[in-house]
């Protein structure tokens, strides 16, 4: 299994995962919308994607979808994008029409993509606008659904290799 690192900084939060697939793969696992619902949200939740432009000024609308019918709507606003090397932008809890919801914390963030060898590692910056909004998604589970949301990545990426 491969294992993620997570640093928190006061509103600094670093991930680093390293994945056992080509940079071109992971790529298009984070960016394309059919692959990024089925691994973006933790088991037994699942994603589904309302609106995605991958493009620099274009945004993505989803939901996290839980097992008794819960929703959850984020927002990602895509800022910049350099192909196969990274992309960064502004990541937001808001409502099924994409209305960003101001009582929840908005994360900035910019996600480095680097091929070595057979493996690309795949290193995430988010900024938080206090010490406290980071620890509020913390604690809201952030750290365990992304270690098990890079889990069926894995698997995604085994499948499609």
């Amino acid at each position: 299994m491969n294992k993620t690192t997570f640093k928190a900084d006061k509103n600094t939060l670093t991930i680093t995962r390293i994945f056992n697939a080509s940079v071109d793969l992971v790529w298009k696992a984070w960016t394309q919308p059919d692959l990024l619902d089925q691994w973006w949200a933790p088991k037994p939740w699942r994603s589904e994607t309302k609106h995605m432009e991958f493009r620099e000024g274009g945004y993505r609308l989803y939901a996290m979808l839980g097992p008794e019918g819960e929703e959850h709507w984020g927002r990602t606003d895509y800022e910049s994008i350099k192909e196969l090397s990274n992309f960064s932008g502004q990541d937001s809890f808001c409502d099924n029409d994409g209305i960003v919801q101001p009582d929840f914390p908005v994360a900035r963030f910019q996600n480095h993509f680097v091929e070595e060898g057979s493996s690309t590692a795949v290193t995430i910056i988010t900024q938080y606008e206090s010490e406290a909004h980071l620890n509020q998604v913390l604690q809201m589970g952030m750290k365990e659904g992304l270690g098990m949301a890079f889990q069926s990545l894995d698997e995604l990426l085994t499948a499609l290799r």
